[in-house]
């Protein structure tokens, strides 16, 4: 079976680091566009970050400069790099891959989240 596992939240102070992992099993990743989102509680939830099998990448202008999205399609992983943390960073974060090719197009599958909290 499918299955996404999201792991690397923690609580970090404000200006700090930290290194999502998001692990797919049942799926060849290569073949999966890769989002993250995060959704707080009493917020909308929000698209974070995009990441195209083509190697092209889209952020939304919150994070723009400070998170970096990326891929090992061989190790069937994705990874959000988060640095410069601000308290508005606080959320569940999940990991989201939406088939890209004909014969999965519609299939998407979700992680479970993981909680980072930025605060002191």
């Amino acid at each position: 079976q499918v299955q996404l596992v999201e792991s690397g939240g923690g609580l970090v102070q404000p200006g700090g680091s930290l290194r999502l992992s998001c692990t797919a099993s049942g799926i060849t990743f290569r073949n999966y566009v890769l989002n993250w989102y995060r959704k707080a509680p009493g917020k909308q939830g929000e698209l974070v970050a995009l990441d195209w099998p083509e190697g092209d990448r889209n952020y939304v202008d919150f994070v723009r400069g400070r998170f970096i999205i990326s891929r090992d399609d061989a190790k069937n992983m994705g990874y959000l790099q988060m640095n410069s943390l601000k308290p508005g960073d606080t959320a569940v974060y999940y990991c989201h891959a939406m088939g890209s090719h004909i014969g999965i197009l519609g299939s998407d599958f979700w992680g479970q989240g993981t909680q980072v909290t930025v605060g002191s």
